[in-house]
């Protein structure tokens, strides 16, 4: 199983890609890739530059990054209560791909921050949208006062609540990867199932 990770950040020491690949290595047998969005940096969108130069390298690399994944886990950072001017850019030249960015792959979306909010609305908005534009969502967390909760050495949660509840969501993951496994296999066999 090979899980993206990404963090809808460009921070240099962003606390979402680190949350973002712990939890993804909470699956042990999966092979993680931690993304950088600063490997896909592109001018701001606009029509008149879609017009001129078409799509960009990155945002077809990033497209096809997603494609090639079976899961994915996504930790958004907020900035003033919205997207990150990063992620938004690199989710709108994505989208003028195909609406669908996430591919309807099994997807966790997270979100943390050093406030009590946890980055709780751009999630809620994260999630509100997530149908449209094809993530398969099997739930979301947000971690308030990451810096508490977080301990950055041993590189792992330390609030044994939100430790317990993300091990259910990345458990879920897991299961939701296997049952389409499964299903995809069901078709490709005509129906029958492996001896």
């Amino acid at each position: 199983m090979k899980i993206l990770a990404i963090a809808a950040s460009n921070s240099r020491h962003s606390i979402n890609r680190t949350l973002a690949a712990y939890a993804a290595s909470l699956i042990t047998e999966a092979d993680v890739e931690v993304l950088d969005i600063h490997d896909y940096e592109m001018p701001i969108f606009s029509d008149q530059r879609e017009q001129h130069f078409g799509q960009p390298l990155q945002a077809r690399n990033f497209y096809r990054k997603i494609g090639s994944a079976d899961a994915l886990v996504i930790a958004f950072a907020e900035h003033n209560g919205s997207y990150t001017a990063a992620w938004k850019n690199l989710f709108d030249w994505t989208s003028r791909i195909d609406t669908r960015v996430f591919q309807n792959k099994p997807t966790v979306y997270l979100a943390t921050s050093p406030g009590g909010g946890g980055a709780s609305s751009v999630l809620e908005s994260a999630v509100n949208s997530a149908q449209y534009f094809g993530a398969d969502l099997v739930g979301q967390l947000s971690i308030p006062r990451f810096n508490e909760n977080f301990d950055v050495k041993k590189r792992q949660l330390v609030n044994e609540l939100f430790r317990t509840k993300l091990l259910k969501l990345m458990e879920a993951l897991r299961a939701r990867v296997s049952a389409k496994v499964r299903s995809e296999a069901l078709v490709t066999t005509g129906g029958y199932p492996f001896k």
